[in-house]
């Protein structure tokens, strides 16, 4: 069976979108594993962080990527042990979108996944600056 143009078009967007998407992942990962936020090179600063002097639940997790890719998971934990969480989520949601897969995207997307995702990271923003 030969397939017709709109699926090669299809199939081509989805292997295009997939390589754009580990293209950039490696680019970071290797940025990351290369340049530690905590000393020299670019990092991001966090405005909330820098407006109110409260932990985001992001801060913490450029210095927690770097520690992953060096194998140091207990510093990585320190770091951000939402990290832990969040990193194979978000590549979870980056892969759905990036291989075009409905049936997986439809699950992502449906409201229990997305309310219990920003319930989670809720309750880490609210109790990493409780303890």
């Amino acid at each position: 069976m030969i397939p017709d143009n709109q699926t090669k078009r299809q199939h081509t967007r989805t292997v295009t979108k997939a390589a754009v998407a580990v293209l950039v992942l490696s680019c970071v990962a290797a940025y990351y594993y290369l340049v530690d936020p905590s000393g020299a090179g670019f990092s991001f600063k966090c405005p909330f962080r820098l407006m109110t002097g409260y932990d985001c639940p992001g801060c913490g997790i450029q210095r927690a990527l770097h520690s992953l890719l060096h194998g140091r998971v207990a510093e990585a934990w320190h770091y951000n042990a939402f990290a832990f969480f969040a990193i194979p989520v978000a590549l979870l949601y980056i892969a759905a979108e990036a291989s075009g897969c409905r049936r997986l995207n439809a699950v992502l997307q449906h409201p229990v996944p997305v309310i219990a995702v920003f319930l989670g990271v809720v309750a880490w923003w609210i109790g990493r600056n409780l303890i």
